[in-house]
This record gives structure tokens, C-alpha cells and sequence, in this order.
């Protein structure tokens, strides 16, 4: 049976977005556990690419300035790459609402930029990495995002090409740039009270190796049009709040600050709509999209007579309890540095 190293032992892999907070544990990840020929770490940061490349010390690593707004250099970067990754993006809510065209030219077009790249090198496999907040989306963020995945079944339908294009689509990742345990972290750092927008709001908990899982499952696993999504527990924000203050044996108050725009109380990752054609076992979703470009079929043919009450969501799946939350945020090396 064929492996993920059979799979990257002589390939060459493009990360856009590399040096963010998924892209500088997955480049880690790949360079640690598999052999490859090449990753191509493409962003426009130049001093995040300097700090990668001075620790990671790799001559196999290839380091590129450039956006993905940027067809041009998108589609230099693209010869001769087998597997894309696309993670780069404009990730945070309030950013993306303040300037919701930079979310567009990123999210939108760059992806297309990327996706059209790879259809035209002829890459064997792209993975789009998604949000919760793309599902029934409240904010530019979403939206876009949303978009993104659209994108990725609008090139999946071609049906005439030899790359397959699939996604992923997870939660918060913790400790990622922009999430709410860093500023905790900070706040508790600081002595301030920890800001919490509504204590009973709910977030879904994963892991950044849970995600980088997600991720090269679906490089392994996916057929073209297949988006995956990771069960995942979830926990209210007054109880990531508690835990945080116990771990760092803090007396700091919790301060209500009430719900900011774009936020919902929950998050959805799977739609009940999703949930009539996905297939699901004890660790995954696998939403199948793909259909041929046949409007007579999309007007004369359903999908299903049954839908769900509700979606997947981070009020009814797995619900961690105070000391659970405490264990899982023990258990991840962020906090474990913090600590030390």
C-alpha cells in the first residue's frame, strides 16, 4: 500500500502562506517525518522568511518573496511543483471587516491565481485550507473564505484535467496569531483581566498538529471535490478563560467586553445541508461536491429527502469540561514554553 512518503519522496512542494503559524509547523512537520525533494516556502514576508530559513537550516527548503494577488509570480512559482498546499490568506476577522476588498484580492483572487497556476503546470494535487467561519458566514472573513471553497469545486467540475483539487475545513486552531489564548496568555502576563466576549460563546479546540493531520490526510485520502473536516471538541470561552488562569496560577479577573461584530456565539463547521451527502467516521467528515457541468441535472435532480435538524457545530459536538480544557491546553507545547 502506498504511503505518504511514496507519495513526496521525489516531489517538489509549494507552500503559499509558508511562513505563518500553519505553514512554518507543516514545513517542520514534512522536513522532520518525510522524504521530498524540494518545499517551496512562497509569502511576502521577508523576515519571517529569514527567521524560518536560519532555523530551519534546510539547503532543501526554497525560499520565494511574493503574494499570491500577484498572478505572475504565482505562476513562476508553480513550475515543476507537484503538491500545493494554499494557505495564505488574510485570516483575521476584524481585519478583513475594516478592509474587506484586501480580503477579496487575497482570499478570492489569489486563490484563483493559484488554482489557475496549478491547472496550468499540470500539479497533481491541491488542498485549500478553509474555516468554520465560511459556513453560513457572517463576516468578510467568511465570505471569502467561502468563496475560496467554491473556487476549488468550480475547477474540480472541469473534469478534464489530470489535478485534483480538494480542501480542508477546522476550527480555531490554538495558539495561532490573532486567536484568543495568546492574548490570554498576554493579558495574564500583563496582570490585566482576560477580555471575554460572551462567556457561553463556544469554540471549537484544535490543536495545530491536529490540523497539520487534517491537512496531509486529505493530500493522501482526497478525490477531486472533497472537502474534510476534523471532529473536533469545543468548550465555552468563560472555560478557556478558568483554565488559562489555573495553568498560570493567575488571580486576574474575567471581564465581559459583549459580543463584536462578525462573531457568532457558535461555530458551524459542517451545514445540516452539507450533512446530507457527507460521509462520516469516528475521526471525519468527507463532504463530496463533485458533479459535471449539466445544468438540466442540477434542475431535475436532489440530493436527498432528509435533512438534519442541525449542522455540526461547537455547541452540540464533544463539550470539554474545565479540567478537560486544562489538560488539552497542558498538553500543547505553547503553553509548555510559556510555563517554562
Amino acid at each position: 500500500m502506498a504511503t505518504l512518503n511514496d507519495l513526496f519522496s521525489d516531489s517538489t512542494i509549494l507552500v503559499t502562506g509558508g511562513t505563518g503559524s500553519f505553514g512554518n509547523d507543516f514545513v517542520e512537520r514534512i522536513e522532520k517525518d518525510f522524504l521530498f525533494k524540494e518545499i517551496r516556502i512562497f509569502s511576502r514576508d521577508e523576515k519571517k522568511q529569514f527567521d524560518m530559513r536560519n532555523r530551519l537550516k534546510n539547503p532543501r527548503l526554497k525560499f520565494f518573496i511574493g503574494d499570491v494577488r500577484d498572478r505572475e509570480s504565482v505562476f513562476k512559482i508553480m513550475r515543476g511543483v507537484d503538491y500545493v498546499f494554499h494557505a495564505a490568506a488574510l485570516k483575521q476577522v476584524p481585519t478583513c471587516e475594516f478592509f474587506p476588498l484586501e480580503a477579496v484580492k487575497t482570499n478570492i483572487f489569489g486563490t484563483s491565481n493559484v488554482l489557475d497556476a496549478a491547472f496550468e503546470e499540470e500539479v497533481k494535487k491541491v488542498v485549500v485550507l478553509s474555516t468554520d467561519k465560511a459556513v453560513y458566514p457572517i463576516n468578510a472573513m467568511g465570505m471569502t473564505k467561502a468563496l475560496l471553497e467554491k473556487l476549488m469545486l468550480s475547477k474540480a467540475r472541469y473534469g478534464n484535467t489530470s489535478t485534483v483539487y480538494c480542501g480542508v475545513r477546522y476550527g480555531n486552531v490554538m495558539y495561532s496569531r490573532g486567536s484568543v489564548l495568546p492574548l490570554f496568555a498576554d493579558q495574564i502576563k500583563k496582570g490585566r483581566s482576560l477580555t471575554v466576549t460572551n462567556p457561553h460563546m463556544t469554540r471549537f479546540l484544535l490543536p495545530l498538529p491536529t490540523a497539520i493531520n487534517l491537512v496531509l490526510h486529505a493530500i493522501f485520502q482526497g478525490k477531486n471535490g472533497d472537502l474534510f473536516i476534523k471532529k473536533s471538541p469545543a468548550a465555552t470561552i468563560k472555560t478557556i478563560a478558568q483554565a488559562m488562569k489555573n495553568i498560570f496560577k493567575s488571580s486576574v479577573g474575567i471581564k465581559e467586553i459583549g459580543i463584536r461584530e462578525g462573531e457568532k456565539v457558535h461555530e458551524t463547521l459542517v451545514t445540516r445541508e452539507e450533512l446530507m451527502r457527507a460521509e462520516e467516521d469516528e475521526n471525519f467528515f468527507r463532504i463530496r461536491s463533485v458533479e459535471s457541468i449539466d445544468y438540466a441535472k442540477y434542475f431535475s435532480e436532489g440530493k436527498a429527502n432528509h435533512v438534519p435538524v442541525e449542522g455540526y457545530t461547537s455547541e452540540n459536538t464533544t463539550r470539554l469540561s474545565l479540567e478537560e480544557t486544562e489538560e488539552l491546553l497542558l498538553s500543547l507545547k505553547e503553553t509548555q514554553e510559556l510555563l517554562a
